[in-house]
């Protein structure tokens, strides 16, 4: 049996928090407001379930913050009714064993409970964090959230894993600034963009003479983000000379300029690639001492596929930005949101706020209907070629696909496919022809002439 100290300032919400532990074997304390429950924390209770929102001067993340600084504080799980990737980071940073959004289930406090470790150390009182462009709710992005939130003020090297567009470098931001390095530098160096002969003068720097074209001498991106966060995207593209030499400056904290002598560096490292470092690993493209040593704490990004309820949240926010940088205010109707919500997303949250900003660009309505969500660049663009083929067939294939798409977009209208294809008639229709699709736009026609009978 766990005693269990509830603190909310709902009296409906901690009535039944009560009713549903003392059903389940175990005895509710209950508190009204922050102050309530820190004088009635003593060493009998087990576990705190702490609201986020109180009135009365003291939030949830202040009590939170005390109960922490207590030498054997009790776990304390936070509710919110509100969840914020600024909330959850900070909550699971001050050392909450869990930050969950109610209501909360029978079925979800038993399994908490059963999860529970018997104390959790205390942890020193951090500054608070600050509110950053993680958006999302879904379960999986909470994930994310909360590892952030426990990985944010270790000086281990972080290896960030997502698909294209996800977000990579927002949760290198994250764990830079609600960590306790947030007032030095964050530097981010994109592996990929920077030319070969180029990246070891960019991450190491040279002095002055050391090559044709130094100039001056240069710190390089280890030193310059000294007693900050050193970022590195994209590192599965990483030549594989340069990799040893990473390797060596992540073991030692030693890194050596162009023409230079060693220097020591403090940087905390963190890693992002959209690659499957595991698999280049076995192919001989990545070095496996250098990805054991990457591979401390590892922080997954779902695919926006895999957090659906994100997306409107996410198209939201992209919206008020337009908004914000000078552009009117518009909003999304249902239909628009259905489209939404329809598509599968391959390029994640950044072809979603290309979307949104495409449509708030062309739209001069001020809600945005289904027609202006054109999400047909991206699908163009990602269209599988077929397998082995020549650069004519890739092209005929997709040209084909294109044709398709604009057919039944417009229900097999030819004249508005040719526009939308910015094409004229007689062209559309002799492509058609050799494709075979001509039969295609006639069946389209004859249902929209049943349709509309």
């Amino acid at each position: 049996m766990a005693t269990v100290l509830i603190v909310d300032d709902d009296a409906a919400l901690r009535d039944g928090l009560a009713e549903a532990l003392t059903d389940l074997g175990h005895a509710p304390r209950l508190a009204a407001s922050g102050r309530e429950g820190l004088a009635a924390l003593d060493d009998d209770i087990d576990v705190v379930l702490l609201d986020l929102r109180m009135p009365g001067g003291m939030d949830g993340i202040e009590v939170l913050r005390r109960i922490r600084a207590r030498a054997d504080a009790p776990p304390v799980v936070v509710l919110t009714a509100f969840a914020s990737a600024a909330n959850t980071i900070e909550a699971m940073r001050l050392g909450a064993f869990d930050h969950l959004s109610k209501p909360i289930g029978r079925a979800e406090l038993k399994d908490l409970l059963g999860r529970l470790p018997e104390r959790i150390p205390a942890v020193n009182d951090p500054d608070a964090g600050h509110e950053d462009g993680l958006i999302g709710s879904s379960e999986p992005m909470r994930s994310v959230q909360k590892a952030i939130g426990l990985a944010a003020d270790s000086d281990a090297i972080v290896l960030i894993l997502g698909e294209t567009g996800t977000g990579k470098e927002l949760v290198a931001r994250a764990l830079h600034v609600h960590g306790k390095r947030k007032d030095g530098p964050f530097v981010a160096v994109n592996c990929a963009a920077i030319p070969e002969d180029l990246l070891e003068s960019e991450l190491f720097g040279h002095v002055k003479g050391s090559f044709t074209g130094a100039t001056a001498d240069r710190t390089g991106a280890f030193r310059d983000a000294a007693n900050g966060t050193l970022f590195l995207d994209e590192i599965g593209d990483m030549p594989l000379v340069m990799q040893a030499k990473i390797l060596r400056a992540l073991q030692e904290q030693v890194i050596t300029p162009v023409g230079g002598k060693p220097v020591h560096t403090n940087a905390r490292v963190i890693a992002a690639t959209h690659r499957d470092l595991a698999r280049l690993v076995a192919t001989g493209e990545f070095r496996e001492d250098l990805y054991y040593r990457l591979d401390v704490l590892q922080i997954a990004i779902p695919p926006l596929r895999d957090r659906s309820t994100d997306i409107l949240p996410l198209a939201r926010h992209f919206l008020a930005r337009v908004a914000a940088s000078g552009g009117r205010h518009k909003h999304l109707g249902q239909a628009a949101i259905d489209k939404l919500q329809r598509h599968s997303w391959p390029g994640n949250v950044r072809e979603l706020r290309n979307t949104i900003e495409r449509a708030c660009i062309m739209t001069r309505a001020d809600v945005i209907g289904p027609d202006d969500i054109d999400t047909s660049v991206h699908e163009a663009a990602t269209s599988p070629a077929p397998s082995g083929a020549d650069l004519p067939a890739a092209v005929a294939e997709l040209e084909k696909a294109m044709i398709i798409r604009a057919l039944d977009a417009c229900d097999g209208n030819r004249t508005e496919a040719a526009r939308r294809l910015n094409i004229n008639r007689q062209l559309l229709y002799t492509k058609m022809q050799r494709y075979g699709l001509a039969e295609m736009s006639e069946k389209l026609t004859d249902r929209v002439g049943k349709d509309d009978a």
